[in-house]
């Protein structure tokens, strides 16, 4: 798949940003018009309230697996994704992703977050991008790499507070 980008010369550059940037939009508006379905309608009311959408005759026990299943096919495309950039897979590659995208989702919605599905789609792809962002300053800063975990921490920690305050 990215073979071409290799071939090219292109991997680590503007260029395969702008690639990936393109993928990346190209998802959430997939993503976006699913949720705007019926079934994407009643998946959302099914986190929201599942007894109301149970009450509707929806089963909630089906979006449920739907959900996961949809959540499950990103993580896969996304491992995925990386591992043909990185040109192998390891098995260590997956430790502290739950952290990280926690973190992720969090900033994204405490800084850009909306009650529109649309601006809150993008704010999780841009809390993403933020939170990789932070991590590389902290590194060039000279932080240990092995403290990565602590910066994780004080960014969930700060996108947790930061609603709260009045500047944002």
């Amino acid at each position: 798949l990215l073979s071409p980008l290799r071939d090219a010369g292109l991997l680590g550059t503007v260029g395969s940003v702008i690639a990936f940037a393109v993928l990346v939009l190209v998802l959430k508006l997939v993503l976006d018009w699913f949720l705007h379905t019926d079934v994407g309608l009643a998946l959302q009311a099914t986190g929201d309230n599942e007894e109301m959408i149970r009450s509707f005759g929806v089963s909630t026990d089906r979006m449920k697996i739907l959900g996961l299943a949809l959540s499950n096919a990103l993580v896969g495309l996304a491992g995925a994704i990386i591992a043909q950039y990185q040109g192998f897979a390891d098995i260590s590659m997956g430790i502290g992703l739950i952290i990280a995208g926690l973190a992720s989702v969090i900033l994204g919605q405490a800084i850009f977050g909306s009650r529109l599905l649309v601006i809150a789609t993008l704010a999780v792809a841009l809390g993403s991008v933020l939170y990789r962002v932070t991590i590389q300053l902290a590194l060039e800063a000279g932080l240990d790499p092995n403290d990565m975990k602590l910066i994780s921490a004080v960014l969930v920690v700060v996108a947790l507070v930061l609603p709260q305050w009045s500047i944002f």
